[in-house]
């Protein structure tokens, strides 16, 4: 059945190199995702019917700027429903992510969605970012949720030095971002996401970079 605008098309009008595994996957996720939401509300009513432009497209922009080697370990600080970690695993196969949020609730929603799929490479954790001990990655990824500041503050201390352009904290951040760059200090790369996928959605929408 040809898929209509706002789903799997969305995304494959940017990517024309993923396997058909990775197709399966991101297909499957508008129906897990509908179904889970009405169970267990990660994603706002308004926007679950844009999942695959508002959520996975989005998450996305991460993987057409940056490149995730095999082996290479990404922490998502504050997952939510599984963003950017989920769609970003899918991508990235042979690179491990561990997905980790304070609400327990939505790590069941992730588990349940990475077990449907089929994913081998995503790990969940119940905790906050600031009390993981013991464990070292190459990058931190988050979405929307924490000023840049305190980003940094959580990631820092989670990660290694890997020698890869892509390595450091990534975040995906919205709106007029000057005040908040400027009071963290920080010199962060930024990239335009509608320059990447040029969509009115887009506008206004940025990927930081702090390299580490």
């Amino acid at each position: 059945m040809e898929k209509t605008p706002g789903e799997l098309e969305i995304i494959r009008k940017y990517f024309d190199d993923f396997s058909p595994e990775e197709i399966r996957q991101l297909g499957a996720l508008g129906d897990l995702y509908a179904a889970w939401n009405a169970k267990i509300n990660v994603i706002s009513r308004k926007d679950i019917d844009s999942l695959y432009e508002r959520h996975i497209l989005h998450s996305l922009s991460i993987a057409a700027a940056f490149d995730f080697q095999p082996a290479m370990e990404v922490i998502d600080i504050g997952t939510g429903g599984g963003f950017p970690g989920i769609p970003l695993a899918i991508v990235f196969p042979q690179t491990k992510f561990h997905l980790v949020d304070s609400i327990g609730k939505k790590l069941k929603v992730v588990d349940a969605v990475a077990s449907a799929i089929g994913l081998t490479n995503v790990t969940t954790a119940h905790v906050r970012a600031e009390e993981i001990k013991g464990r070292k990655f190459d990058v931190a990824v988050s979405r929307a949720v924490a000023p840049l500041k305190d980003l940094w503050t959580w990631s820092r201390p989670l990660l290694r030095k890997s020698g890869s352009s892509s390595s450091g904290l990534i975040c995906l951040k919205g709106g007029d971002l000057a005040a908040e760059i400027s009071a963290s200090g920080l010199h962060p790369r930024i990239v335009e996401i509608n320059q990447i996928f040029p969509r009115d959605y887009f506008h206004e929408k940025y990927l930081l970079q702090v390299p580490f």
